[in-house]
């Protein structure tokens, strides 16, 4: 299955230029099957990123520009009367796919963001008291700008910890900019890319992550993280920053990532560095604060991985 990260992680290397680590947490999502908010500023790359994984992925493929008018019905689809039939007849919405890219999410009503609640965290939607389950794999790949609020609605809680990664694209350097000029000076790579690997592939893929071992220790470990920020948050007092810790979800999303994270590096079993590279993604956004500076939760969580002491193990596979 390294074999398939790598060709899929290649392929989109063919259009996106120095975002390997983001590449990386975007396969350990799609690997253990959770889905992922990528966040930045206009311009940083987010929805190219997401076609190219698409592109590279011989995946049903769906698209929602989220707007101020979108309604729920448009994200899962509604029932209509067939007069030919004579019966209601139910259009599937772009949620029935394998791939969904939810761009700029975050400009949809509340209303309309609850309606992939249930999908996210179920991977079924239920219409007109009918309950339909989704493809599979499912994955849901969403955008936003954290900057701008003028006609944004900001992310529940809800609908974030339905997220298991929440992904900054960042600057390019000097160097990576001036390779991004040179390669698509004349060419357009995006539309030139092709398929590297099957639905099937995919959805293999995502049952072997479940088999990748951790260690004892390891799962000890996630469990003190997730205990260190509930501990801070009713710890905090009054004019606390931190209003709640992680949920139990989060702990599931730490192990699923760790493992997902250790499968793209090529490993059969986790690392406490596996576990250390994913947790300010997976677990910082899942942090109810008082604040609006997601860098507080950031701080929090590096300084609970420096704090919580991991015993010298060998982590492999018994």
């Amino acid at each position: 299955m390294n074999d398939l990260l790598s060709r899929i992680k290649d392929n989109v290397s063919k259009v996106i230029i120095g975002k390997e680590q983001v590449t990386e947490l975007l396969l350990t999502a799609l690997a253990a099957g959770g889905h992922v908010l990528l966040e930045d500023v206009p311009g940083t790359g987010k929805t190219v990123l997401a076609k190219s994984l698409a592109k590279s992925m011989d995946l049903s493929f769906g698209r929602i520009q989220f707007t101020p008018d979108l309604l729920p019905s448009d994200v899962t689809g509604l029932s209509y009367y067939n007069q030919e039939k004579g019966t209601f007849v139910f259009k599937e919405g772009p949620v029935f796919t394998n791939l969904l890219l939810a761009d700029e999410i975050n400009r949809a009503t509340p209303r309309t963001q609850s309606s992939l609640l249930e999908c996210m965290g179920e991977r079924q939607v239920t219409v007109d008291g009918v309950t339909r389950p989704l493809g599979t794999p499912f994955f849901v790949l969403a955008t936003q700008n954290p900057v701008e609020t003028l006609g944004c609605y900001p992310l529940p809680e809800a609908q974030m910890d339905r997220f298991l990664m929440r992904i900054s694209m960042g600057s390019l350097s000097e160097e990576e900019e001036r390779q991004m000029i040179d390669r698509f000076i004349s060419d357009s790579p995006l539309e030139t890319i092709e398929p590297v690997c099957s639905l099937d592939e995919v959805a293999a893929l995502q049952d072997e992550c479940r088999n990748i071992y951790v260690h004892a220790d390891l799962r000890n470990y996630i469990v003190s993280l997730v205990q260190g920020t509930r501990k801070y948050g009713a710890s905090s007092g009054a004019g606390r920053t931190i209003a709640e810790g992680v949920s139990p979800r989060g702990t599931l999303a730490l192990l699923r990532a760790a493992q997902g994270y250790a499968m793209v590096q090529g490993r059969d079993f986790v690392t406490p560095e596996d576990i250390k590279t994913v947790a300010v993604p997976v677990l910082a956004h899942r942090m109810i604060a008082d604040s609006a500076y997601a860098q507080q939760k950031e701080s929090l969580i590096h300084g609970l991985l420096g704090s919580i002491a991991l015993p010298t193990e060998d982590w492999t596979k018994p």
